[in-house]
């Protein structure tokens, strides 16, 4: 399964991070690792395009960690849109992937 924590402080994302597998389909041909894959790897793409400070991140073969640095709005909306990907894809595939969010 797919892990998904999302860490928000005063409605701003401060730390996602994604970790695990889908295993829906053999390596390769799993779709929803893809598509989770290409949602966030576009969105980091994006953000740094944007502002190569904005967030730092780290990925592994099975997990990467962002740190969000600057809170503007079109950083936040980015964001917001990645999660709102995941979200959906969670709703078609809910025994492969999970969020969860943390709110201080």
């Amino acid at each position: 399964m797919i892990n998904i924590n999302i860490k928000k402080e005063n409605n701003n994302y401060q730390k996602i991070i994604i970790k695990g597998h889908a295993n829906y389909e053999e390596k390769g041909k799993d779709i929803v690792c893809a598509a989770v894959s290409s949602s966030v790897i576009t969105t980091i793409n994006g953000l740094l395009s944007i502002d190569e400070n904005s967030i730092n991140y780290k990925q592994t073969e099975d997990n990467i960690n962002i740190i969000v640095n600057n809170n503007n709005l079109i950083i936040q909306k980015l964001l917001d849109n990645m999660i709102n990907m995941l979200k959906e894809l969670e709703k078609d595939y809910p025994n492969y992937i999970n969020t969860s969010e943390e709110v201080d």
